[in-house]
């Protein structure tokens, strides 16, 4: 499919922007929407081309991709009055990769097949980095015969592309991914503190723990980024407090607790309470720091 299908991208953020430079530099025709022009000015100038709504970008695509913030945005992009739904030709494939609740992927879905088209919800881990890499985690939820269609698409941005199931399935897979991401982010603030506190060398500490039981994403790629006191967004603390709260909400329509979840949610809500909501996750490192 890539080098030479009619793509568009919506959302232009952090990971956004790099995600469609990678399609672009495939060699697709992409058309770009974003809340401000301005963050599309790289891949304009790289030969992308502006579309004045998300309804405009969908009359001229085959396949649309969106990186967008919250739930409610991912709602107005698809359901709102010039959004994706509303302008989406026939045979058209939507692909929704912001981390949302699995009941709007299902409401998205049934409304793209009723336009003759298709939705996937297709959200993914790895942040900025993964971003830039090209090795995003994509768990996708949707039509299977969609989800072959953009295979070769997803395979321009990420490494690990998994189809879970119908639609919704791709965020609950995500959920999944955040929860375990929750109490992990806990675990390596504190042991990081513990390393300082107990007089020993943080990174020394790093090149011991991180290859053996211990190890894991958060704590190869952010705790450095903590020692540095290295707090710029990879992935904003706003959206991880938006992800886990989705997940609690699911959990608690299912009827069970997940108390460490509740504990990250806690503490990250506090960080946010305190001015921080817009630094990277890794920020958590702060509540543990003297003087703050």
């Amino acid at each position: 499919m890539h080098g030479g299908a009619h793509i568009g991208f919506i959302g232009l953020g952090v990971m956004g922007r790099s995600m469609a430079g990678h399609l672009l530099a495939a060699g697709n025709s992409l058309r770009v929407f974003a809340r401000r022009k301005e963050t599309a000015r790289d891949l304009l100038d790289g030969g992308a081309v502006w579309a004045e709504s998300p309804a405009a970008l969908a009359e001229n695509c085959e396949i649309v991709f969106t990186m967008v913030g919250f739930p409610q945005d991912v709602e107005e992009v698809y359901l709102g009055t010039h959004g994706l739904i509303a302008g989406m030709r026939p045979g058209t494939v939507l692909v929704d990769m912001t981390t949302s609740t699995p009941e709007l992927a299902e409401r998205i879905a049934a409304a793209a097949a009723a336009r003759g088209g298709a939705a996937l919800d297709a959200p993914v881990s790895g942040g900025d980095k993964g971003a830039r890499e090209a090795a995003l985690s994509i768990m996708v939820g949707g039509e299977l015969s969609a989800f072959e269609r953009v295979m070769p698409l997803f395979l321009v941005m990420g490494l690990n592309i998994v189809h879970h199931g119908p639609a919704g399935s791709g965020q609950h897979c995500k959920l999944c991914n955040q929860i375990a991401i929750a109490a992990n982010m806990v675990g390596v603030c504190e042991a990081m503190v513990y390393a300082r506190r107990s007089g020993l060398d943080p990174e020394k500490v790093l090149k011991s723990i991180t290859g053996g039981a211990a190890g894991s994403w958060s704590l190869s790629n952010l705790a450095p980024r903590m020692l540095a006191g290295d707090f710029a967004p990879g992935f904003f603390v706003k959206h991880f407090i938006k992800d886990m709260s989705i997940a609690a909400a699911a959990a608690a329509r299912m009827g069970f607790d997940l108390p460490g979840l509740a504990l990250a949610l806690s503490l990250y809500r506090k960080l946010a309470g305190r001015g921080h909501e817009n630094d990277g996750t890794q920020a958590l490192y702060r509540l543990y720091q003297k003087g703050e």
